[in-house]
């Protein structure tokens, strides 16, 4: 879950730089700058020693961690083949579950994934956002393994570890009776998000191993930052590419922290760019999430909050963007959290639903301006490039008003 990030800083002022948010908040009252979700509440659980997975339990260990430095990632679909031949070929077969999102490979073992088609893994994720196996029989250690090969591995900062010892690299997702979910202090939008994008190089191709699950319920649903971008119009596509967000790990650590628990490193705060392009396909993709972004820079906060709102709402309500995905014991998904944001719904109470994350670092997320100054190229729309690929006419924009067609489902 993840902790809203909440500023309740008022008035007309543009903010244009992380040092001004800070200053205007340190002139408030505290009351005004609460930065943590009152319902968010770190993982408990009940005592089972003779749980088959209790060395993967969660544990919130009283360690110091030196805070993340910079470091050079290449991302492994760039020496993919763009057709995929490896890994279709292994695949018993590929269903792609919606048109803007999701794909599942059937009767594919990871554990004996060739270097070859881990790189068309890569690509497919950055492709179609998160794709899903099921019926995977791989370790914990086999999961790092190929979480590594896509990246560094991310260690957070105060989401609970393994009590294995060894594994700090791992994100425990835990919840079981101990924890009911109070919908009291939170709206479901809220806990949309991507993975730390309060981190200056943020994740990149993600995954999760659920390995013990309700029967039904305790699903995660995906939106997706390409969809999102090519629903918009030129002009707002054109206006959101030269802004930049301030993304904040405060909101997370506070929750902790309020708990009683150990923090392992300091909290950050990173701005990148609200559009941001994939390294590999040279995608456009919205690049906000509910979960860590405070506000838009250089801009009124009234402007900042309403664009962020209509953002947020987008992602969180527009199916046109979504695939669920229910979770069996040994199902795993890989996403891009570069380009995916997600949530799971919390239905399962008072069933235990345990998985463990791998998540490997990212490169800084590059602007439109960026990424075409370093490149040469021109960054894409993702639906425009697919609809010249099937050879569809691509719509023009019209000018003047337009008449509302009915609903005809």
């Amino acid at each position: 879950m993840a902790p809203v990030a909440i500023n309740e800083e008022s008035g007309n002022a543009t903010i244009g730089s992380v040092a001004e948010l800070k200053k205007a908040q340190a002139n408030k009252p505290t009351k005004d700058t609460q930065l943590f979700n009152p319902s968010f509440s770190p993982t408990v659980e009940t005592e089972n020693d003779d749980y088959q997975y209790a060395k993967y339990k969660p544990q919130f260990p009283v360690v110091e961690w030196e805070p993340l430095t910079e470091i050079e990632v290449t991302d492994r679909g760039h020496f993919a083949d763009p057709r995929k031949t490896a890994l279709f070929s292994a695949a018993q077969k590929v269903k792609h579950l919606t048109p803007a999102i999701g794909t599942e490979l059937v009767g594919i073992d990871l554990r004996q994934l060739t270097n070859q088609q881990k790189d068309e893994l890569a690509l497919l994720v950055a492709e179609r956002g998160v794709v899903f196996f099921r019926d995977q029989e791989l370790s914990i250690h086999e999961q790092l393994d190929v979480g590594r090969y896509f990246g560094p591995l991310h260690k957070h900062a105060s989401t609970p570890i393994p009590r294995e010892p060894g594994l700090e690299e791992v994100h425990v997702v835990y919840n079981d009776a101990a924890q009911r979910p109070d919908a009291s202090g939170f709206s479901k939008i809220e806990l949309w998000h991507s993975d730390v994008t309060y981190e200056v190089q943020p994740p990149s191709t993600t995954s999760l191993k659920v390995i013990t699950g309700p029967e039904y319920g305790g699903d995660t649903l995906w939106s997706s930052g390409y969809a999102l971008y090519s629903s918009l119009s030129p002009g707002m596509q054109a206006y959101l590419e030269g802004l930049t967000a301030l993304h904040s790990a405060v909101a997370q650590a506070d929750g902790y922290r309020a708990a009683g628990l150990h923090v392992r490193r300091e909290p950050v705060e990173s701005v990148h760019p609200v559009v941001r392009v994939h390294p590999v396909t040279g995608w456009k993709s919205v690049y906000v999430n509910p979960g860590f972004t405070l506000r838009i820079l250089g801009v009124p906060k009234p402007e900042s909050d309403t664009i962020l709102n209509f953002l947020f709402h987008q992602i969180a309500d527009n199916v046109d963007f979504h695939v669920r995905f229910h979770w069996e014991p040994n199902s795993v998904a890989f996403w891009d959290n570069r380009i995916v944001t997600h949530t799971a719904t919390f239905d399962f109470w008072p069933h235990t639903r345990h998985a463990l994350r791998v998540t490997p670092r990212g490169e800084k997320p590059e602007s439109v301006e960026d990424y075409e100054s370093r490149t040469g190229k021109v960054a894409k729309d993702r639906q425009i490039e697919i609809w010249k690929e099937q050879g569809v006419e691509v719509p023009q924009s019209k000018k003047g008003l337009s008449r509302a067609r009915g609903y005809n489902d």
